[in-house]
């Protein structure tokens, strides 16, 4: 039974070699033939195929996701990732309204007014937009004089004044409730006074004194911290109450 199913399987074997070769063409026993007029048979027409010119300005979104994975998929390179940023920020930067142009603003103040004045300042200034001035707390210091008076009458004045010119002292009429006197000199401290009065005394003068001319007193000073284009024209409400000071620029 086994030399049976050999010699079978010989037999097979031989019969398939024959008929791959094509020995068994003559009987119409052989395997069909592949040479190329055979394939270019099994083509599709490709002398039909065309090529069509693609608009990429009008490129639907779906023909976009119809593309093929491999483009799809394929990496970006750096020269086209960073041509695509320029290009979407060029877009942007054309896109966007132009920046508005800053309204320049300056600060200016006027003063220094006392507490009578600051006053009518205050109810003038409530015209004006909210946060737009603020009155800025401005002490006055005093003021010392070295002192010469006060004299009976003009013709004793007059007298002195050429004594001082003789001893080559700087004086001028000291004014206000001190006439008739001469000022020999207005300072900002006592001290500066004194030693005024002592420098002075080397030179022949016996009579002068030091006097308080003026006390400290509060002062105030108003100042507009960012006035516009806009608000120039508003300022006018203030011109009655600044009793005759004008703006300046902060400083």
């Amino acid at each position: 039974m086994l030399r049976l199913a050999v010699i079978v399987l010989l037999l097979a074997n031989a019969g398939y070699y024959a008929w791959s070769q094509g020995l068994l063409k003559s009987w119409g026993l052989a395997p069909e033939e592949q040479a190329e007029p055979q394939r270019m048979d099994q083509q599709i027409r490709p002398e039909t195929l065309q090529i069509l010119r693609v608009n990429p300005g009008k490129t639907s979104p779906s023909s976009s996701s119809g593309t093929s994975p491999s483009s799809s998929a394929a990496p970006a390179t750096p020269g086209s990732s960073s041509g695509t940023a320029t290009a979407s920020s060029d877009a942007a930067s054309s896109s966007s309204p132009p920046p508005t142009p800053t309204e320049s603003a300056e600060c200016l103040q006027a003063g220094v007014f006392d507490e009578r004045q600051v006053e009518a300042l205050r109810t003038a200034a409530a015209n004006l937009p909210q946060g737009s001035w603020v009155i800025d707390p401005t002490p006055v210091p005093g003021r010392w004089m070295v002192y010469m008076g006060r004299f009976e009458d003009q013709e004793t004045l007059d007298r002195k004044r050429a004594e001082l010119r003789a001893r080559k002292v700087e004086h001028d009429r000291a004014g206000g409730t001190l006439e008739l006197g001469l000022s020999l000199g207005r300072f900002a401290s006592k001290d500066a006074a004194e030693r005024e009065l002592a420098n002075l005394a080397t030179k022949g003068v016996r009579t002068a004194r030091v006097i308080q001319e003026r006390p400290d007193t509060a002062g105030f000073t108003l100042r507009l911290p960012a006035v516009t284009d806009a608000l120039r024209p508003q300022l006018e409400v203030l011109r009655t109450a600044m009793a005759g000071k004008t703006l300046r620029n902060c400083g």
